[in-house]
């Protein structure tokens, strides 16, 4: 069976949230073995310097990286990835999946972003457009995609 992993820095803290994923995470259960890695947030002060930035990145990061599996193909979520459509991301999926892998990793870096280190060590970086949102709700919409990508590649009828 296929796993899916995301790993995110920080804590879902509101329950509207908390509900999005549950509801999401339910439905995967038929396609894939999914599951949701948090790791620990840098606390992040007012005026921060680039230096303090840089090292909150590395700090997060390095909390990252340790999660990571070997053999799992890594996605990170990044604003200069590249962007597809919901059926041509189901598709990078689906090809992977019965060419290369059946593990993957998405990891959706903290407010500051990903150090350069977790970026370098990733497969692949996919991005949802040039908007800014709180990765919160970046992880509620990921587990959506992911979950529209199988029902596409399975021929349901949620994806019109």
């Amino acid at each position: 069976m296929i796993k899916v992993e995301i790993i995110s820095v920080g804590k879902l803290k509101e329950n509207f949230w908390k509900s999005a994923i549950n509801e999401y995470a339910k439905r995967l259960k038929v396609f894939c073995n999914f599951s949701i890695l948090e790791v620990k947030d840098e606390k992040i002060a007012d005026n921060i310097s680039d230096n303090e930035i840089t090292k909150i990145k590395e700090i997060e990061g390095k909390r990252i990286l340790s999660r990571i599996k070997q053999d799992s193909f890594i996605f990170c979520l990044d604003m200069r990835g590249k962007e597809y459509s919901s059926e041509k991301f189901a598709a990078r999926l689906n090809k992977l999946a019965t060419y290369d892998t059946s593990k993957f990793v998405f990891i959706i870096g903290g407010s500051l972003g990903l150090s350069q280190e977790v970026l370098n060590m990733a497969d692949e970086r996919v991005s949802f457009g040039k908007f800014t949102l709180p990765h919160q709700l970046m992880r509620v919409v990921l587990t959506e995609q992911i979950y529209r990508s199988f029902m596409i590649n399975n021929g349901r009828v949620y994806h019109k």
